[in-house]
């Protein structure tokens, strides 16, 4: 119940405007919508119990949380459809959620360059396992290991291909 009051409440913030362009990419996906609203809980909850601290600011938490939140919305909609058409549309949703809630410039680079960790890694795994298998397991113990290395990033023009990035 907590969940749904938090995103009814996150959707009331939106202007008109903004609501109907998300409705302009989740109605025409119902499916994937749901589930990447599934995979959007799944890692938030996994993220605040891993990173109480940092899960929700731009802290090594919320690297971790972005990154998760994008291969469970790879591996969910994987599951329905082709590996092609989930990446699109989470990328598409990914970015979405920058644009209708925005951030610093810095906080939005580093919000889009660990989704694109996420997806990455999803990709990478992909030829080794079939899209029906994929578990949660495969991408937790996983994206801990980048949090390890993961990079404070302070500048714009910062450039850390392949590793998770915060801010201080």
């Amino acid at each position: 119940m907590r969940t749904f009051n938090i995103f009814f409440r996150t959707i009331r913030t939106l202007s008109f405007k903004k609501i109907l362009r998300l409705l302009s990419l989740v109605l025409p996906h119902p499916l994937f919508s749901l589930l990447s609203f599934h995979a959007t809980v799944q890692a938030f909850s996994i993220a605040q119990k891993r990173f109480p601290d940092s899960a929700s600011n731009n802290g090594v938490g919320n690297a971790f949380r972005h990154a998760l939140w994008c291969c469970f919305i790879m591996m969910y909609c994987c599951k329905v459809s082709s590996p092609q058409k989930a990446l699109n549309f989470c990328k598409r949703i990914t970015d979405m959620h920058e644009e209708l809630f925005p951030n610093e410039p810095l906080e939005t680079k580093m919000d889009l360059h660990n989704n694109k960790i996420g997806m990455d890694y999803f990709v990478e795994l992909l030829p080794g396992i079939h899209r029906q298998f994929f578990e949660k397991g495969f991408f937790i113990d996983a994206l801990l290991k980048k949090t390890e290395n993961a990079k404070i990033l302070k500048s714009l023009d910062d450039n850390f291909e392949g590793d998770l990035v915060y801010l201080r």
